[in-house]
C-alpha cells in the first residue's frame, strides 16, 4: 500500500511539474520567430518599398509595400507563427497577379520588427498596421482585405471585428488557442493553464464583412474541424474554400484554381476603386 502512495504521490509531482513547464513556457510554443530575411520581393521581380511603422507602445514593425497598376484593392496579410516576411513572397505574387496591392509585415520580435511578441503585442501591431494604411498610404477601410493565415487568422479577425475591412480572408485557421491546445495536449488542463487565447471564434461573431474560408482536411496541426466551425458561425455573404496537403505545404497559392476562388470572391465583395469608377 505504501509503495503504491508513493507511486501516486511520483506521478501527481510529475504531472505538476510537466503542468507548470508547459504553464511557463507557452510563448515557445505559440511563437517561432526568424530575424533573419531570407529574401526580399525584389529578388522575385516585385517593385516594393520598405515601410517603418511604429507601434502605440513604441515598437517598430517591418514591413513590405507592394503596389500593383491599377489597383482593385489593398490586401493587408497576416503570416503565421514560424519564420518571417521572406518566407510568404508567394503570396505577394499571387495578389499581384490577382491584381491587388499588399501590405506584408512582421509582427513584433520578427524579421527586423522590434520587441518580443505577445498576444497583446500583435493586437496592437494590427492596428497599427491598418493605421498606416488609412493614414500613410490613404486606403479607404472598404477596399483592404485582411488575410490572416494560421496564427494570423485570429489577429485579422480580431482586428475585423474592431474595424471596417471590405474582406475577412482566413486559411487554415483555429477557433482559438484553448480548443486547439486541447486537441495537442488531451492529457492536460489546457483550458485552466492557457495564458493564450486568440478567440478566432469570438471574433467572427462581430465580424461584419465578408468572409472566405480555406481550409485542408490533411491539415495535421490545425484541424479540419476548426475551419468548418469559424466558416459556420461566419455572417453571410461567405465562402468555404477546401484545400489539399498539409498545414504548412497546403497554400492557397499552389494551386491556380485556389487563387481563382479567392480572386472570385474578392472581385464581388471588395468595394474597389474600379467599381466606384463604373
Amino acid at each position: 500500500m505504501r509503495m503504491l502512495l508513493n507511486l501516486f504521490i511520483f506521478i501527481a509531482a510529475a504531472y505538476l511539474a510537466l503542468v507548470l513547464l508547459i504553464y511557463l513556457s507557452q510563448s515557445r510554443l505559440v511563437y517561432f520567430p526568424d530575424k533573419q530575411l531570407s529574401n526580399t520581393p525584389g529578388m522575385f521581380g516585385l517593385d516594393y518599398s520598405s515601410v517603418s511603422i511604429a507601434t502605440d507602445d513604441g515598437e517598430t514593425l517591418h514591413g513590405w509595400w507592394v503596389p500593383v497598376p491599377d489597383a482593385k484593392g489593398t490586401v493587408l496579410f497576416f503570416h503565421g507563427n514560424a519564420g518571417n516576411i521572406s518566407h510568404r513572397i508567394n503570396y505577394l505574387t499571387m495578389f499581384k497577379r490577382l491584381g491587388y496591392n499588399t501590405l506584408l509585415f512582421d509582427y513584433r520580435g520578427y524579421g527586423q520588427s522590434s520587441g518580443t511578441p505577445s498576444e497583446s503585442g500583435t493586437y496592437l501591431d494590427a492596428q497599427a498596421v491598418w493605421r498606416h494604411l488609412i493614414e500613410t498610404q490613404m486606403i479607404a477601410p472598404e477596399q483592404i482585405a485582411l488575410f490572416g493565415e494560421s496564427l494570423g487568422g485570429p489577429i485579422a479577425a480580431w482586428l475585423a471585428a474592431r474595424e471596417k475591412p471590405g474582406l475577412l480572408a482566413l486559411a487554415s485557421t483555429f477557433t482559438s488557442v484553448p480548443d486547439l491546445a486541447t486537441q495537442i495536449y488531451p492529457f492536460l488542463p489546457v483550458h485552466w493553464i492557457s495564458r493564450f487565447e486568440y478567440n478566432t471564434l469570438e471574433s467572427l461573431h462581430s465580424v461584419t464583412c465578408p468572409v472566405f474560408i480555406a481550409h485542408s482536411p490533411q491539415d495535421e496541426i490545425v484541424p479540419f474541424q476548426h475551419g468548418q466551425r469559424l466558416f459556420h458561425e461566419a455572417s453571410d455573404p461567405k465562402h468555404f474554400l477546401t484545400l489539399q496537403g498539409g498545414h504548412n505545404n497546403g497554400f492557397v497559392f499552389m494551386q491556380p484554381e485556389w487563387q481563382k476562388a479567392l480572386g472570385t470572391f474578392m472581385d464581388q465583395h471588395l468595394n474597389s476603386p474600379l467599381k466606384f469608377s463604373r
